[in-house]
């Protein structure tokens, strides 16, 4: 108990904790994970009785026929009460009606003693005048054998009951082996069991320090779990409160992002769009320079005398209508110049709103650098304090005097075990008388048994139907000198047996019934915590003998059921009533000063703006840059024409191959050349004004997209960041103060955890008293029940079971004797109905016997009934 009390002063950081049954510690986010390590025992907590297990079941369930009672619980209370001396005033009414009461219980054991004793008394009578009743020629002493019917089915009779008999006297004899075998190895049990459950006690003794070492241990890693959340406060502290803001603030800031590259998109299209309206302008002039000479030439071609002779005639005539398409599509200044609006969006994409954008992420980015920044000093006073509490748990260790208290119990038990040990050839010795007792008991019934088989072997083997009485076979004649052996071995020692049989009966019957079943229901342990009963002035026994204060509700069945489950040594005989861990230690004392600590983290985000008033300038600038009032479906029907009204490659083609059908000449040779000339004009002049098509296309494209509802978008970011400021600028405090405060309650929760878990760990876990409840069990089921009162039953069960059929063994033995012995005399017939002759030889009597006249006389006899 000593280690338990000094063990328990380690709780000097836990206070404010409910005593007795704890519950079991919360854990908070990020915390630790403990677990006390516990102790592996290998001490089994049940029995097995192996394969004899089934005999002791069928001894119980012959218990429980000859004892159907429940266990007196009133009755034994009160048997306590009177000191169990009912001689003593034994005629006051209430030890007459308790005595009364025992009789009644007893009842079953009471009859089956009374039997025994009647059989202890009477037997030995009887087998001495069976004795002198035979020596008288009386009580079947006589030999002579008389002539019946149905004596041939008598024999029959006799030998198949004494065989049946023998039977179950064998099976008796060997219950009682077997249950000798079993007491024989009792002391071999014991000692195992002792010594197991001896090391069980030291795996308890060494792993209490181990245990305690492991919560010291405890702290260090718990305040090394805390450090290195100080140590990174900026990103938990400073993350949390970032992560408060982003949900707000990085929308917002990705919207003006996004409107930031719509600008810049609205300020290339525009410029592209510009772009491919001058080259426009300045290509289809040009073109239309290029066509009007290419088309004259060709028509002074046509014009010239070549073709008015046939069949260039014909030719010419269908070139002549063509002419009139080759010209260019398009007029440049039907397009008005957006230069206007590529002025404005530039002036706002000088603002350069992405940069803002950046300044707004950066200054989210902060906090964490600021909160670790602006907590350097704070963070170092905590971890100062912190550090001073792990000196103070230091030096409380290692004031403990656990290593004394552990080396004193460990002595005191290694004196318990060396004292077994001194104590056990002793023990041994008488065992080894009690074995040979059971020994010899088991081989005189051995011996009487083994007279009755031999007598049945010889007289079944030996029998002859035709031999008359007086000249039987000498092996039918040993058979019955066998039997009548095994019958005055049975009067001159069953007496003795009965009398063994009866005390180990009354013993063993009691033993289990009073002792091993109330143990294993628990009602003993129910009798030990009557309150006022072993102590009058105590009411509750167990709590009286450890503390010396009766009043605490400490019973036997508590303490054993709480040891059973393997719950701590505190919480199990609650010491609270003798060393409260929550009134002589206070977790404030020291956890406030931590407290105070970190209320001093005073965080300052200082200004956070998310657009400045330029940035916020240059989305209503954009909103109303006009990119939205151009008429983009002009430019885009211009830009879907082709640049010439005819293909213009189609129509050199056209004309080179009629050129190729006209006869050599300057004709012929002028119209191939003005159809090379078109073909160049269409790489150099039409190509390039088509591809600033296309890019005139793409421009009005994107700005139709980008100019759709811009206002409505502009406003509708403008709004989403008025409101994501005002939240910064309502909230940003209130969310410091709380991230900070939760911050702190989780560097505290750390500690209150473990302080907490210390407090469970050591009322509920620690000093497991798992061996005591073990080493009951071992004491009692084990060795008193397991080892020597069932074996003990067996014993007599099987002994007597063998004893008892003695009785009917010995009757039939006799009457069957007659049928295999040798007699002197017999009966004589004188004709085939068997009446016997009169006053033949000898008088009256009937009788014939052969040594009178030395000769031998044949029995005329009616024909054989065997």
């Amino acid at each position: 108990m000593a280690v338990v009390f000094n063990a328990l002063l380690l709780l000097v950081l836990c206070g404010n904790t409910a005593s007795g049954d704890q519950p079991v510690p919360t854990k908070p986010p990020g915390a630790l994970n403990y677990e006390l390590p516990i102790a592996e025992y290998e001490t089994q907590d049940t029995f097995d009785a192996g394969i004899v297990g089934p005999l002791y079941q069928m001894v119980n369930i012959f218990l429980n026929v000859v004892q159907p009672n429940d266990f007196p619980l009133d009755m034994i209370r009160k048997i306590i009460q009177t000191k169990s001396d009912l001689s003593v005033h034994s005629k006051e009414p209430e030890n007459i009606v308790l005595a009364l009461k025992i009789a009644y219980y007893e009842i079953g054991v009471l009859v089956c003693a009374i039997l025994g004793l009647l059989f202890i008394i009477l037997m030995p009578l009887v087998g001495y005048f069976f004795c002198m009743c035979r020596c008288g020629n009386k009580c079947g002493g006589e030999m002579h054998q008389r002539q019946k019917h149905n004596q041939v089915c008598r024999r029959q009779c006799f030998a198949m009951s004494l065989l049946v008999i023998c039977l179950l006297m064998s099976l008796g004899i060997m219950y009682g082996f077997v249950a000798n075998h079993q007491i024989r190895t009792r002391i071999k049990k014991t000692q195992t069991l002792a010594e197991s459950n001896y090391r069980d006690f030291q795996i308890f003794l060494n792993e209490t320090p181990k245990q305690i070492d492991y919560i010291l241990a405890q702290y260090t890693n718990t305040k090394n779990k805390a450090f290195s959340d100080l140590d990174g406060i900026g990103s938990l502290l400073g993350g949390k409160i970032k992560d408060q803001l982003k949900p707000k603030v990085v929308p917002v800031l990705g919207e003006i992002k996004t409107m930031a590259t719509v600008i810049k998109q609205t300020k290339d299209a525009l410029q592209n769009m510009s772009s491919s309206l001058k080259s426009l302008h300045d290509g289809s002039a040009q073109l239309n320079t290029n066509l009007t000479a290419a088309r004259e030439n060709i028509e002074s071609s046509l014009n010239s005398g070549d073709c008015a002779s046939e069949p260039a005639s014909k030719i010419c005539d269908s070139i002549r209508p063509e002419l009139s398409d080759l010209k260019s599509n398009h007029d440049p200044l039907q397009l008005p110049s957006v230069d206007r609006e590529l002025n404005t969006v530039n002036d706002i994409d000088k603002t350069d709103l992405e940069s803002l954008v950046k300044m707004g992420y950066t200054s989210l980015d902060e906090i964490p650098d600021k909160v670790r920044n602006q907590t350097e000093v704070v963070i170092s006073d905590v971890k100062k304090t912190l550090d001073s509490i792990s000196s103070v748990i230091k030096n409380v260790s290692q004031s403990i005097p656990i290593e004394g208290v552990l080396s004193e119990a460990s002595r005191y038990l290694n004196d318990s075990n060396s004292y077994f040990h001194k104590e056990l050839p002793k023990l041994e010795e008488y065992d080894s008388y009690w074995w040979l007792a059971g020994l010899i008991v088991c081989f005189l019934l051995t011996l009487i048994v083994t007279f009755f088989y031999l007598g049945l072997f010889c007289g079944v083997y030996g029998y002859d139907k035709h031999a008359t009485p007086t000249r039987r076979g000498c092996i039918s004649n040993t058979g019955g000198i066998f039997l009548m052996a095994g019958v005055g071995f049975s009067f001159l020692f069953c007496w003795i047996l009965m009398i063994l049989v009866v005390l180990t009966f009354v013993v063993g019957t009691n033993v289990e019934k009073l002792l091993c079943e109330p143990y294993a229901n628990k009602k003993l342990l129910q009798v030990l915590d009557t309150p006022y009963l072993l102590r009058e002035e105590w009411q509750f026994y167990l709590s009286g003998l450890l503390f010396n204060n009766p009043n605490i509700n400490l019973t036997f069945e508590q303490v054993y059921r709480d040891c059973k489950r393997g719950r701590g040594v505190y919480a199990t005989f609650q010491l609270d009533n003798v060393y409260n861990i929550s009134e002589n230690f206070d977790i404030n004392k020291h956890t406030g000063n931590i407290i105070n600590e970190l209320e001093n983290l005073n965080v300052n985000i200082g200004s956070f703006e998310l657009l400045d008033k330029a940035g916020r300038k240059s989305l209503e600038d954009f909103a109303h840059s006009g990119i939205d009032a151009i008429d983009y479906s002009l430019y885009l029907k211009e830009a879907e024409k082709p640049p010439t009204k005819v293909d213009l490659l189609t129509f050199a083609s056209s004309l080179e191959a009629k050129a190729n059908q006209l006869p050599e000449g300057n004709l012929k040779q002028a119209l191939k050349t003005d159809a090379k000339n078109i073909k160049a004009i269409h790489q150099q002049q039409v190509l390039p004004l088509q591809q600033s098509l296309n890019t005139l296309k793409r421009s009005v494209s994107t700005l139709t997209h980008t100019s759709d509802k811009l206002l409505e978008k502009v406003n509708k970011t403008l709004g989403s960041l008025d409101s994501a400021q005002h939240f910064v600028n309502s909230n940003i405090s209130s969310i410091v103060i709380g991230e900070t405060k939760t911050f702190g309650k989780t560097i505290i929760g750390y500690f209150e955890h473990y302080l907490q878990w210390v407090l469970y760990a050591i009322t509920e876990k620690m000093t497991s008293c798992k061996p005591v409840a073990t080493a009951m069990d071992s004491a009692v089921n084990g060795i008193l029940c397991g080892y020597v009162a069932d074996p003990l039953n067996l014993f007599w069960f099987g002994i007597g079971k063998a004893t008892a059929l003695l009785l009917p063994a010995v009757i039939i033995a006799v009457k069957l004797a007659k049928y295999y012995r040798r007699m002197e005399s017999e009966d004589i017939y004188d004709d085939v109905e068997t009446v016997p002759m009169k006053n033949l030889e000898n008088g009256s009597n009937g009788y014939h016997k052969d040594h009178l006249y030395g000769v031998h006389n044949p029995v005329m006899t009616s024909p054989s009934r065997y």
